[in-house]
């Protein structure tokens, strides 16, 4: 008797495979693993090749990979930069313009800027969105035709690049292996693999350094370090240069600058805990490091340093979910990108089950200039008793803004009159986002706290990343606040009811235009307390600081 499933008719169930789409896979995806955690690179092969996604493709590619159909359909439609195209309906044009509207880019005028590019674009060719934050948020409004950043974007700006067809990613002047060598690059690191019982002694000199994880969460690098190494191998490690957070921007500025700073402190890191493979998660956004870490990877492979294989590069699909931990490790592993439960954490049980060790590109930085210059350099450089240098990214209505490294602890009106020269012109001060749209909004008159790790607790608010989106009297702190939660919305995973719903009806309750305290109150409750991780429970900070500081009688 046959184990074939059949339909009403006695054929095959499913879509019958289309072998010319089986051909046109196999060409996209070349010598690509077929593995099952390699899903998420072989869409974007495939799609890259094609140009979208389409019903035979998605079925040729599941009978390639040897996975369900669903298994395909549910990661795929996971990920924002994937487009999917069902069986009958119309491709999308060949070129999409994403303009960016987070934030910083809508207090520049974004919205005006989507509708420009609406009237100028033809439909046929170009296809036009908002899009959530690029990480340009230093060059507002930001906007990305193709593979290609367009800064400070006007209409006259995108009409040219559709006109002249530049939509591959520019590459920034950067160092290269040959040029960090000369600086000294590596010669820590082969002075460590050269001594296996220094282990401890550099655990130890990152603690002495109160180095952090600056991804968000600040917890001590040695900590961790020695969490990992307590754990029967084999032990795996991640980089996260995920970030996706409104006003972040400074994983993008090292990577597209320095980006063998970050690779040698990978490799030390990964020494440490004794690491097996070593796995990079860069956002979809950022297609400029992309290549250059491809490319400097491959210098690693050809001069020694690296063994091939030992490194990999993952390119994330347009979520910021997968800038949590392990909603980063599923994604890596070819799943949709859905926070995991904890315990266990990822120290215990991380990518592919293994203990893993996860740091953020900035961490990572550091590194070398801890070791190298000693610890007590860099704890000395904060102020007000905090330790160490911060890459703050600075946006909004300063000056300057920009990547800019400044003392741990530093007030942000001491960020802004220090380092961003000022105020913008006509422009004075009135709140700030000290963390990035999840950080909390403060008032003017709370710009002399410091800027670190725990020390904004008391107003609700905290650091983050480091992301300080400045605001002056030009804007409205309610518009802010539902500029934020309407991105939260956009971004949930849906994975749990208090996050999907929550910040649905949090984004209803704010665009009502009659902002009901105590209903908004009970929301914000549910979501902090039951939501599954930092998204849903982060979510209402916005609101909550703007209810607190700016319409309330908050001190």
């Amino acid at each position: 008797m046959s184990s074939k499933r059949t339909g009403r008719r006695g054929g095959p169930k499913g879509r019958p495979l289309d072998e010319t789409a089986l051909e046109e896979v196999r060409r996209h995806l070349g010598a690509a693993p077929r593995a099952r955690d390699n899903l998420i690179e072989n869409l974007h092969a495939l799609q890259d090749g094609e140009g979208h996604l389409s019903a035979r493709h998605l079925k040729a590619l599941a009978e390639e990979m040897r996975l369900s159909e669903a298994e395909v359909f549910e990661v795929a439609s996971f990920y924002h930069h994937f487009d999917i195209v069902k069986e009958g309906d119309t491709p999308p044009p060949p070129l999409t313009l994403r303009v960016c509207g987070s934030l910083p880019c809508a207090m520049r005028g974004s919205a005006a800027l989507l509708e420009a590019a609406r009237a100028l674009a033809d439909p046929a060719k170009v296809r036009v969105l908002m899009a959530p934050c690029i990480g340009r948020c230093a060059s507002a409004p930001a906007a990305m035709l193709g593979r290609r950043a367009i800064d400070g974007a006007g209409p006259e700006d995108i009409a040219a690049a559709i006109a002249e067809g530049r939509t591959a990613p520019e590459i920034p002047p950067h160092a290269g292996l040959d040029a960090y060598r000369a600086g000294g690059g590596y010669r820590l690191l082969e002075r460590l693999r050269a001594d296996g019982s220094a282990r401890e002694t550099v655990i130890a000199t990152l603690n002495e350094a109160g180095l952090r994880g600056l991804g968000g969460a600040g917890f001590p690098a040695g900590r961790k370090w020695a969490s990992v190494r307590a754990e029967p191998g084999p032990r795996l490690m991640t980089v996260n240069a995920d970030e996706g957070e409104p006003g972040t921007f400074k994983d993008r500025h090292y990577l597209e600058s320095d980006p063998h700073r970050m690779l040698e402190g990978m490799l030390v890191a990964a020494w440490a805990v004794e690491a097996e493979r070593i796995y990079i998660y860069l956002r979809d956004e950022y297609p400029a490091a992309h290549r250059i870490l491809r490319a400097e990877i491959a210098a690693l492979e050809h001069a020694g340093i690296v063994a091939p294989g030992h490194v990999e590069l993952r390119r994330g699909a347009g979520a910021y979910i997968c800038g949590e931990e392990s909603a980063m490790i599923e994604s890596i592993e070819g799943k949709r990108g859905l926070p995991r439960h904890r315990p266990p954490y990822i120290a215990q049980r991380g990518l592919f089950g293994r203990p893993t060790l996860n740091h953020n590109v900035e961490t990572l930085h550091w590194l070398r200039d801890i070791l190298e210059k000693g610890p007590a350099t860099f704890a000395a450089a904060g102020r007000r008793g905090h330790k160490g240098w911060r890459s703050f990214s600075v946006s909004g209505r300063v000056a300057s803004p920009g990547v800019k490294v400044a003392p741990a602890g530093i007030t942000a009106r001491e960020l802004i009159d220090e380092f961003c020269g000022g105020m913008q012109a006509g422009h004075v001060l009135s709140g700030y986002l000290p963390g990035g749209a999840s950080g909390g909004i403060l008032p003017a008159r709370l710009a002399d706290l410091p800027l670190d790790f725990g020390t904004l607790d008391a107003q609700g608010a905290f650091v983050g990343s480091h992301a300080v989106i400045v605001l002056s009297q030009a804007d409205d702190p309610r518009a802010a606040a539902a500029n934020l939660i309407g991105f939260f919305r956009d971004e949930s995973c849906g994975q749990c009811t208090p996050c999907r719903v929550g910040t649905q009806k949090m984004k209803a309750l704010v665009d009502s235009g009659t902002w009901d305290k105590a209903l908004l109150g009970e929301l914000e409750t549910v979501m902090r307390d039951a939501s599954i991780c930092g998204l849903g429970q982060a979510a209402a900070n916005p609101v909550r600081s703007v209810l607190r500081f700016f319409e309330g009688d908050g001190e």
